[in-house]
């Protein structure tokens, strides 16, 4: 029996072409017979280079025979396996991300073959030219938020298929993908949530819900998928364990949350707590917001969104989204000295520093206070050593003006 040769072994050839042949152990089949990979150059001192380069990437790396399938193939086989973990939704979103938009470009391709430098291209390519439905007057390029959502669902792909030993390298590794454009945050400011507040009292079907949500800051599909055996009225504890999403078809349903730490309990303030305890009292549904003509069912986050809307146009308010209910919950948390590990709970947030730059506005204003804070203690501390300074600045200011 043949000794088995070790990945990132060698070999040099002179063809009779006069070109120069590698080629270089990348793994074995099942029967342990090598797998091989061939590297062609025009001269011995090329072909040296491109050979060390290649043993360096393939040494200690033993790829089987599903490496030499395409991308397309590694693709379907990803989002197969991905079925069991990802809610249908998300799976989909992947779906069409990878068949409309990378599978095109480089489906035949050989997942081994696959290098930073074809998804740079790709990338480029559908900035340019990658919208499938392309209205007059709209731009025929996709989006820079929508290529890096596409590199982000690639990056995990090509991952998974290094983590099973398919690929050595993962090659978004090496690609900086087009950076995400982040709209402002838009919030309800003071006045502007005292007359939203005005607005849903005005509303005996909808305002327990909006309450809720601008007390608890849910995601839309969690505060429709509450339901009363989430609540404890004793203790004023509110379990999120589900969230309401559409399957293919428009099937409403409800599912998983959306991350891990999204299953979580809160404390809820006691004036929400009190409301859901009156509002549990008079129902007749499993579902703490039911829908008002079917009982049995939840209320529809569709429909939430729509009433949401139409709210904000009776009260003359700025046009936000409802995920902007939950930004004005979590900005005036912080504001009010919620520290952001426990905000991160409330929210579902898998970690803190994630709350913390996504609310970097309000943790500015914070620091400002703080500063203002140890200032006055300073001061107060050290007495008349801190007057010079104050009388310093003062004379420097009147100088001034």
């Amino acid at each position: 029996m043949a000794k088995r040769r070790p990945s990132g072994d060698g070999m040099v050839r002179k063809r009779e072409d006069g070109r120069w042949e590698g080629r270089i152990v990348i793994g074995h089949k099942a029967n342990g017979d090598s797998i091989f990979r061939y590297i062609y150059a025009d001269t011995q001192k090329e072909l040296t280079a491109k050979l060390r380069q290649n043993i360096d990437i393939y040494q200690g790396i033993d790829l089987t025979e599903e490496s030499r399938m395409t991308l397309s193939e590694w693709l379907d086989q990803w989002l197969e396996q991905m079925a069991v973990t990802l809610r249908p939704s998300t799976l989909e979103h992947y779906r069409k991300d990878l068949t409309n938009h990378v599978t095109p470009y480089l489906g035949t391709k050989l997942l081994t073959q696959v290098t930073a430098a074809d998804l740079r291209k790709l990338y480029d390519t559908l900035k340019r030219n990658g919208r499938m439905n392309h209205r007059l007057g709209q731009s025929r390029g996709l989006s820079s938020n929508t290529v890096h959502g596409i590199h982000t669902t690639l990056h995990h792909a090509l991952k998974a298929a290094k983590d099973q030993g398919l690929i050595p390298t993962n090659p978004a590794d090496e690609v900086e993908p087009p950076k995400v454009i982040r709209q402002p945050m838009k919030i309800l400011n003071e006045e502007q949530l005292d007359t939203f507040m005005d607005v849903i009292r005005q509303d005996a079907i909808w305002y327990d819900f909006f309450y809720t949500e601008l007390t608890t800051g849910l995601r839309r599909g969690e505060i429709c998928g509450l339901m009363w055996s989430d609540f404890d009225g004793r203790s004023g504890v509110l379990k999120v364990n589900r969230t309401l999403h559409r399957e293919k078809g428009g099937r409403l349903v409800a599912g998983d949350t959306k991350t891990y730490s999204g299953t979580r309990k809160i404390v809820l303030p006691p004036s929400t707590a009190q409301l859901l305890r009156e509002r549990k009292r008079k129902s007749f549904s499993p579902w703490i917001f039911n829908d008002p003509l079917r009982p049995e069912v939840p209320i529809d986050p569709d429909s939430a969104y729509r009433q949401l809307k139409k709210f904000l146009t009776d009260a003359e308010l700025p046009n936000i989204r409802f995920h902007d209910l939950r930004h004005t919950f979590s900005t005036y948390a912080l504001a009010s000295g919620v520290d952001a590990k426990t905000l991160a709970g409330i929210l579902g947030h898998t970690k803190a520093s994630f709350t913390l730059d996504t609310y970097t506005h309000t943790t500015g204003d914070m620091q400002k206070r703080a500063a203002d804070i140890v200032g006055g203690f300073l001061t107060d501390y050290l007495g008349e050593e801190m007057a010079p300074w104050q009388n310093e600045k003062n004379a420097a200011t009147a100088a001034l003006v």
